[in-house]
């Protein structure tokens, strides 16, 4: 997907933006909502006509203290009703704003939660290609913005054309056509400057947006692999890529201020230069004998009512105009397509035993470099089955396709006899348990981490499913027990205690079918034969699918089913693969002399 804050935005992809985003404006089937922006429209309405009637007070105090014989109760009076304009039209926009806040505040809500879900959606392969840092950027950006486009759109430009059309009646009736046309010249130079200056900014904002995303997308990346920064004593290296980053960033952000700051100058010249062409036109009508003194104030004061949302209006332009570009990229995240979607009406997933088939099976992450070659693999209901294979032979690709992270371009895979890409994924997925290689967890409490095998589980399931994984006398025996964090990514805790976490989040889940995907591989051997015990009495009366890498973790499995170049090589038990004196055997030799080694070196230490 291209971000769109790395590429312009086109007016067509704008106006696409904008139709998709004035509906929320009118919520469907939220009544509330509706007499709310109802409500606030009416005081917006409210609100201007305060702001209209205001001038004209304040020209009749004038021409009352200037014509003679003023009697200060009228004056005082007119004075009064000045005053109460002014709050009037303050009560009214802070009213509007209240009203309105809950109908914005929803919108955001809303589309968050569509595109928050809509991320989960995506395939493993989209999360893989994107860096977490600039998604999660997209995502806040484009959220923080719609409430912000409700506002201006409904209580800036509606409004501000409303109060222009106002303005120019009143001054065709007392001051003639001459001065109309001089305004709505002004207005349509004062937008056209700021039109054509904020599309100029726009370009520099899009940069500096692209150069944050990659800063942010740094950090992120360098942080959650703070571990490996240490292990290569590579901290000074880190530190100059982000500042480099951060350098570019303050670059475009100079360029983007310096920009405003002639956007600012440009418009103040624009206003200036009207509010004194009207004033002195004013004056000289004044000196003829035409107008009054308070004429001129009248003038003053309502291009000065004007102005004020003209030049918000620079700044409301650019807003809506940044808020169509992180809006435009946020919705760019939504329309991308999910790569494993359910069948139309799709039935769920019924196991009644847990056999499970691979037939025919083509795979492969990128064109032209096919992992899986005509896979033909049986699981019978019940049993351990055992993939082993050198590295790149797609064993862990086998648990990927199982769990439906993708579908394979050819064949299927079934179980009992239910073809995975005709159910709904939600319910594979429910139906398996998986005991990953690497397992991360979430910075939260132990209790949770377990807990998250089933979200209802209480705490007396909790407990029960770590005694089952043997990690609830390591639980005890910490100061916080169930509630003791486990820090980012279960950084706290060893690579044993993470995988009995793992152990103990699936038999929570208590799924029929079960995939041990190299579970003990990256774990000493003391610990591995403990995990392993631990997965062997879990294992018993499920379907298990073990991908492993250590040959001895795998012996007393029913079948041993070995891949090479993405296809089945040999099968069978661990003594029949021996006795044939292939691929297997090959392996196990290689194995146990890597062990016979190790066990010297430790026998030396």
């Amino acid at each position: 997907m291209t971000s769109a804050a790395a590429d312009p935005v086109k007016p067509n992809a704008s106006v696409r933006t904008l139709l998709r985003f004035l509906p929320m404006l009118w919520p469907a089937g939220q009544r509330e909502l509706k007499a709310r922006v109802i409500a606030a429209v009416v005081l917006v309405l409210a609100g201007k006509g305060a702001v209209l009637v205001m001038p004209f007070a304040y020209k009749a105090v004038v021409d009352r203290m200037t014509g003679g014989g003023a009697v200060f109760g009228i004056v005082a009076m007119l004075v009064l009703a000045y005053t109460l304009a002014r709050f009037a039209g303050v009560l009214s926009d802070n009213l509007r704003n209240a009203l309105f806040e809950k109908v914005g505040q929803r919108a955001a809500l809303t589309l968050a939660g569509q595109v928050f879900r809509h991320v989960h959606d995506l395939s493993l392969r989209f999360h893989l290609e994107r860096r977490t840092g600039s998604l999660t950027k997209i995502v806040e950006r484009g959220t923080k913005s719609i409430d912000t486009m409700l506002y201006f759109i409904l209580f800036n430009i509606g409004p501000t054309i409303i109060e222009l059309a106002a303005i120019c009646a009143i001054f065709l009736v007392k001051f003639g056509f001459g001065l109309v046309a001089a305004t709505l010249v002004m207005v349509a130079v004062y937008i056209t400057f700021t039109k054509v200056v904020t599309e100029w900014r726009a370009k520099l904002q899009r940069e500096m947006n692209d150069v944050d995303n990659r800063a942010i997308g740094r950090a992120v990346d360098s942080l959650l692999n703070y571990e490996t920064v240490k292990y290569f004593g590579a901290e000074e290296r880190e530190a100059r890529r982000y500042e480099e980053a951060v350098d570019a960033f303050t670059r475009a952000a100079v360029r983007n201020e310096t920009s405003l700051a002639w956007l600012n100058i440009g418009q103040s010249l624009i206003t200036n230069a009207m509010m004194a062409g009207a004033m002195i036109f004013t004056v000289w009508g004044w000196s003829q004998g035409r107008f009054t003194p308070g004429d001129v104030v009248l003038v003053n004061s309502l291009l000065m009512q004007l102005f004020r949302p003209l030049d918000m209006l620079g700044w409301v332009y650019r807003s809506i105009r940044q808020g169509l570009i992180d809006m435009e990229a946020m919705f760019e995240l939504l329309d991308t397509p999910a790569e494993v979607v359910d069948a139309e009406g799709a039935p769920p997933l019924v196991v009644s035993q847990g056999h499970i088939r691979f037939e025919g099976v083509h795979f492969g992450y990128e064109d032209g470099r096919e992992i899986l070659k005509g896979l033909d693999l049986d699981v019978p209901a019940g049993q351990t089955i055992a993939v082993v294979g050198p590295s790149g032979a797609g064993k862990s690709t086998l648990a990927r396709l199982l769990y439906r992270f993708y579908d394979p371009q050819a064949g299927r895979i079934t179980i009992d006899g239910q073809d995975l890409a005709q159910v709904q994924q939600k319910s594979v997925r429910a139906a398996i348990g998986i005991v990953p290689q690497d397992t991360v967890l979430f910075n939260d409490t132990i209790a949770y981490n377990i807990g998250y095998g089933r979200g209802d589980a209480g705490q007396d399931e909790v407990e029960a499913a770590a005694r089952g994984a043997s990690i609830d006398s390591f639980i005890a025996s910490l100061p916080n027990g169930y509630q003791s964090m486990v820090g980012e990514r279960g950084l706290k805790l060893s690579g044993g205690e993470k995988q009995r976490v793992a152990i103990a989040r699936t038999l929570l889940k208590n799924p029929p079918i079960l995939v041990l995907d190299e579970a003990t591989s990256a774990l000493d051997t003391r610990t591995e034969q403990a995990i392993q015990d631990t997965l062997d009495r879990v294992s018993q009366s499920r379907t298990t699918m073990v991908i492993a890498h250590r040959l001895s973790t795998i012996v007393d499995a029913n079948r041993i089913v070995v891949l090479d170049q993405g296809r089945v090589a040999e099968q069978g038990t661990h003594d029949e693969l021996l006795r044939r004196g292939g691929l297997y055997a090959e392996l196990w030799e290689r194995q146990a002399a890597e062990r016979v080694l190790e066990e010297t070196a430790q026998a030396a230490e």
